[in-house]
């Protein structure tokens, strides 16, 4: 196996990388994203591409090597195209509007549940049964959209709740006389 590791990652113009001792900075035009890294990988940049290098083929340097290479990828794409996750609701009277830049939910409950987008999270409501979660940092996309989707998961019986899209739930057929 190689020690030079897997792809080299493109860096786009308009990009720029900068390494330190153990900190990759990635600033692009939708944003800057800081991330820390292992001081044992070699990361290099020649001609517009980096390479992540392992120093040896261990199996804890080989997995923190592609963890490393994976992690800057998605910085890089997070700063030019961003990242997006895409919530549905069903449910009779189940909804979803934008109060300001947080997200009023009335999925059932008493009472409405609301959720303040974090830095660097903005939320779209297209449609009362559709929430979308827009960022740059593709690990704070995917946790907010978790957290959203936690004030009511779909149920297996009716099938309500908060689902991503394309999201299949296993029904249950239920009580039978």
């Amino acid at each position: 196996m190689s020690r030079i590791g897997k792809q080299p990652i493109n860096v786009p113009e308009g990009v720029t990388v900068s390494l330190g001792p153990g900190r990759v900075t990635v600033n692009g035009p939708k944003g800057e994203l800081n991330q820390g890294v292992s001081t044992r990988m070699e990361i290099a940049e020649e001609d517009g591409t980096l390479t992540v290098k392992r120093p040896t083929d261990r199996g804890e340097d080989r997995a923190v090597h592609g963890l490393t290479r994976s992690l800057i990828a998605n910085m890089v794409e997070g700063v030019t195209e961003g990242f997006e996750r895409r919530l549905e609701i069903q449910g009779v009277g189940y909804r979803a509007k934008l109060q300001g830049k947080a997200l009023e939910l009335s999925v059932g409950y008493s009472h409405p549940i609301s959720i303040a987008a974090p830095d660097g999270i903005e939320f779209e409501v297209p449609q009362p049964t559709q929430v979308i979660v827009r960022g740059i940092d593709k690990q704070l996309v995917g946790e907010t959209a978790a957290r959203i989707r936690r004030t009511r998961p779909p149920e297996p019986y009716k099938g309500k709740g908060i689902r991503y899209e394309g999201e299949q739930v296993r029904r249950k057929v239920g009580k039978r006389a």
